[in-house]
């Protein structure tokens, strides 16, 4: 086969320029995911410059240009395959660092209203149990049966196990313990968390209600322990899984509040279909946020909460907490923001 080489370079080397710049790029941003067609682009390219090798690879007069198209034609290859490999760690960590928060703050007038109810009723039930003493065996509900005696009490019988903590008492025993302990967390609160969601499927006002019960119950446990002077106790007890595990449920009920407007359709004109379409990929994301919360919250409760002086000092507990605080604030209100997080991702 007879190829005019001056011709054939002239009508090919943009094609060539083109896939080099894509591939500068990708290999400039190794997180970026190509829209689809730009994958499509790319992958036509590519085949064009592999046919473009074949068809002068036996030219020995242009060793150069061979040499440039196979090293071209290589790279192409080498970047294809290894998007396939590094494609689902890379759409996990867009999902984490981007499209969780994002999520979460298209939401977020969803969220502000779960974080009133839930106020709304800590401050209803620490007024109850500041004005009447028996109001919280009337509200705490049978699990949280070692919370209705003397707060002193229970702080000291705490105490006193930090002590034989300490001295290396029961250690396999305890061991054992907080990994059921942990066990039983996960699911119970993970339970709380489908439930809160589910129950948007009440027009909300379900979700409403098991927010200001929690708050309730939240509410009386604070007042009763700040009342008997035990507030050190009750934040280096609370804090380290609390700022974790609170904000995981007020997520998960913020995924049954955007379930709850959907399906009112406030505002909207849509079918019932197309807007419970419109919101799921939210929703499933805020309820995998609220789950992954949830967990780890779990193991801190379990493995680090139940710790107490003079085992665990209540500062180290209490600036763990305000740590975790902190930071799951700024993930919430900040990751995802930037430009350069903007990964575009389409299919056919």
């Amino acid at each position: 086969m007879i190829i005019d080489i001056p011709r054939f370079m002239e009508s090919e080397r943009p094609y060539w320029a083109e896939l080099e710049a894509l591939l500068k790029r990708l290999e400039r941003e190794k997180a970026e995911l190509l829209s689809f067609t730009d994958a499509q682009r790319f992958h036509y390219l590519y085949e064009r410059a592999s046919a473009d090798l074949a068809r002068i690879v036996t030219f020995s007069s242009e060793p150069e240009l061979r040499d440039y198209l196979e090293a071209l034609v290589a790279r192409a290859y080498g970047e294809i395959h290894e998007s396939r490999r590094s494609q689902r760690s890379v759409a996990i960590w867009w999902w984490l660092s981007v499209a969780l928060p994002r999520a979460f703050r298209r939401r977020r007038g969803a969220f502000y209203l779960t974080v009133a109810v839930t106020v709304f009723g800590a401050v209803f039930g620490g007024l109850a149990v500041a004005l009447d003493d028996e109001a919280k065996e009337a509200v705490l509900p049978a699990m949280f049966a070692n919370h209705m005696g003397d707060p002193r009490k229970r702080v000291a019988q705490e105490e006193g196990r930090g002590g034989a903590a300490r001295k290396g008492g029961g250690v396999t025993a305890s061991a054992t313990r907080m990994t059921a302990f942990s066990a039983m967390l996960m699911q119970n609160n993970i339970g709380v968390a489908v439930k809160s969601l589910a129950l948007g499927m009440t027009y909300g006002v379900g979700t409403l209600v098991l927010l200001f019960y929690n708050g309730v119950i939240l509410g009386v446990v604070a007042t009763d322990y700040a009342l008997a002077g035990e507030t050190v106790f009750l934040l280096g007890w609370i804090l380290p899984h609390g700022v974790i595990e609170i904000p995981a449920i007020l997520i998960s009920a913020q995924a049954g509040l955007v379930l709850a407007h959907a399906l009112i359709g406030w505002g909207r004109r849509e079918r019932l279909r197309e807007r419970l379409r419109s919101i799921a990929p939210d929703l499933a994301t805020l309820i995998a946020a609220a789950a992954l919360l949830l967990v780890w919250a779990g193991i801190v409760e379990a493995f680090f909460s139940q710790f107490h002086e003079p085992a665990l000092p209540y500062a180290v507990k209490i600036a763990f907490g305000t740590a975790e605080f902190i930071l799951l604030v700024a993930y919430l209100g900040l990751c995802g923001r930037s430009e350069s997080s903007r990964l575009v991702k389409e299919s056919a």
